[in-house]
């Protein structure tokens, strides 16, 4: 049984409700259905109940719960909450915060912090600016973290390397050129959600073209402190660095690059040194290695709330609400 089959399992264990704001998109409705048709976790679709059923055509989605944001109930409650978090904001007026309760996203997140959905998950077509400004108005940053940051869970059929072809590669979708300081919450981060998500022991390999001094650059030095910073905030945690990253994955590379490092050619938590190389590897595993890329799913964030890449599928989907939905057991 591979990552995602074992997310599912675990999300379908304790059923957890996970709100789409996109609910007219045929990907994600696909994935409602099959969500549904599995039992992984409960369905709220945000839209036009007329448009979402006659798109879904002969796709079972009958067990969600459908919520136009425009006609439900709630909407004047969810107005003026939103109105109290937010007045004496630039701007914000009781209109103003009536027209950002027509926003599907701002709704989803509405759920999410008033407990009428565990997780949402967004970005089918929207971008990451768009799923994630709603998420820190709303449910804000989680109360031990001081980074909000992206990951993405990648699977790599038949590999040797990580955790059975199991990684984290972070920040691979949000914080462009993070300082040393916030790598070194990046990598504290990425190791708890390993743990949490993959049940394994996270071995945290912090990214550059240098090994261990091998190389000096102002860009080496930046993922020197950070490693430094990382092992002083979490002693006990496996994480090693500066490192390139055959060095991180491949035992005789590690051996002979970084001896005696505990977790050279064992890393399976990947912190790249700046957007540009997580963005533009994850992207060359998931196309050259056929591997699996889930997500940007965000940690630090008080709530699950989850990104999807436009150019996602409706399977990727189905796994992103799993993991969401694990996320979402695991919550304090």
């Amino acid at each position: 049984m591979n990552f995602i089959e074992r997310t599912i399992e675990r999300a379908a264990a304790d059923r957890k409700a996970i709100v789409f704001p996109e609910g007219t998109d045929k990907r994600v409705i696909t994935a409602a259905a099959e969500i549904l048709k599995r039992k992984i976790t409960d369905v709220v679709l945000l839209g036009d109940e007329k448009e979402i059923k006659s798109l879904a055509g002969g796709l079972d989605i009958s067990g969600a719960e459908i919520i136009n944001p425009l006609t439900s109930p709630k909407r004047s409650e969810y107005v003026d909450t939103f109105y109290e978090m937010r007045k004496g904001k630039k701007g914000m007026t009781p209109e103003k915060a009536d027209e950002m309760m027509k926003v599907n996203n701002y709704w989803g997140v509405m759920m999410v912090k008033k407990g009428a959905a565990d997780g949402m998950v967004s970005g089918a077509c929207h971008s990451t600016a768009d799923t994630l400004r709603p998420a820190l108005q709303i449910v804000r940053t989680a109360p031990d973290s001081k980074l909000v940051s992206a990951f993405f869970i990648i699977t790599v059929p038949n590999c040797e390397y990580g955790e059975n072809g199991t990684f984290i590669f972070a920040d691979s979708g949000l914080n462009m050129n993070p300082s040393a300081e916030d790598l070194s919450e990046i990598a504290i981060a990425s190791a708890k959600t390993f743990k949490t998500l993959v049940n394994a022991e996270p071995k945290v390999a912090m990214l550059s073209f240098s090994t261990y001094g091998s190389a000096k650059d102002p860009l080496v030095d930046k993922v020197a402190e950070a490693t430094k910073l990382a092992k002083e905030k979490a002693p006990a945690l496996l994480l090693d660095g500066e490192m390139q990253a055959d060095a991180a994955l491949v035992p005789s590379v590690g051996q002979s690059k970084a001896p005696g490092s505990k977790v050279a050619g064992q890393a399976n938590v990947l912190i790249f040194p700046d957007l540009n190389c997580g963005n533009i590897c994850y992207k060359l595993v998931e196309r050259l290695a056929k591997g699996s890329a889930y997500g940007p799913i965000l940690q630090g964030i008080a709530k699950p709330v989850n990104d999807l890449s436009r150019g996602c599928k409706a399977e990727d989907i189905v796994g992103v609400a799993a993991i969401t939905a694990v996320q979402a057991q695991n919550a304090k």
